[in-house]
């Protein structure tokens, strides 16, 4: 359970500082997956591999100005998942338009690692 609730508070703690992109590289796993609840324009909604995922972090930031974010949880599931629920108030850059957003991610962990996130919205 320590896995799993040590990098539970490390994902929101991250979220929480605008920080979240940083932790890619530490605690994500390389053949990660990422699935959005739908397909991401000119995209798949699966992003397989740190790199897709990273990429859809660039597409990401390159297309919203994210005014705030927060993360609320963890929600431990045994000892391999945890969920978080994501308040985001965000304008697409190319419409212009604001919106607030909630949604709840669920991230699956092996060997110490993220795996897996899932998001629902």
């Amino acid at each position: 359970m320590s896995d799993v609730r040590t990098l539970a508070t490390r994902t929101i703690d991250a979220n929480n500082a605008g920080d979240a992109r940083a932790l890619l590289d530490e605690i994500y796993a390389e053949h990660a997956v990422s699935i959005e609840a739908q397909a991401m324009p000119g995209a798949s909604a699966e992003f397989a591999g740190l790199d897709a995922i990273r990429g859809k972090y660039d597409w990401w930031e390159g297309a919203h100005e994210v005014h705030a974010s927060k993360a609320e949880g963890p929600f431990i599931h045994g000892d391999d998942r945890f969920g978080v629920i994501y308040e985001i108030d965000v304008t697409n850059k190319e419409s212009g338009e604001r919106s607030q957003m909630r949604e709840l991610g669920l991230y699956t962990i092996e060997n110490g690692k993220i795996v897996r996130e899932e998001f629902f919205y």
